[in-house]
């Protein structure tokens, strides 16, 4: 009688719990696009190669493929953030290497002027309106600046 095939992989890779889809979704969740990133626009991505333990942590990340201006320090932050499932290889503690691409795409910009400033609190609604006057042509007198303050009350 022939013995049964022994299954290909000797070690089972563990995965994160939830599959992929709830790996994304964690790192959609928990990214925080950084505000140095914002001010300079940049956009890409960034590869991160980490090694997580038998029991799921993450214990070294490192970084394959730098962006720069806070986006590498923040997808390192995300990659220790994550927990993988525990891996019961036969009593064998196992460090299990995988790399992750983490993708950083600037939020988009608000339609709001940004010379309005809006204070909103429960009692009173203030808003401030700044108008910047075009520059004076040939000849004209400058004008003086212009401000509004309108403030709304609740009864």
């Amino acid at each position: 009688m022939r013995n049964p095939k022994e299954p290909k992989h000797f070690i089972k890779i563990p995965g994160y719990p939830g599959g992929n889809t709830a790996l994304i979704k964690f790192i959609k969740e928990n990214l925080r696009y950084p505000k140095e990133a914002a001010e300079n626009k940049v956009q890409g991505t960034v590869a991160v190669e980490f090694d997580f333990n038998h029991k799921g942590k993450v214990t070294k990340a490192t970084i394959k493929s730098s962006l720069g201006s806070g986006c590498d320090e923040e997808a390192i932050r995300i990659v220790k953030l994550l927990r993988f499932n525990n891996s019961n290889n036969r009593g064998v503690k196992v460090t299990f290497h995988r790399s992750i691409n983490i993708h950083f795409k600037a939020p988009p910009n608000p339609k709001a002027n940004p010379e309005e400033t809006r204070r909103v609190s429960q009692e009173t609604t203030m808003l401030t309106y700044n108008f910047k006057p075009s520059p004076p042509k040939k000849g004209e007198q400058p004008q003086p600046p212009v401000g509004y303050t309108i403030t709304i009350k609740k009864k």
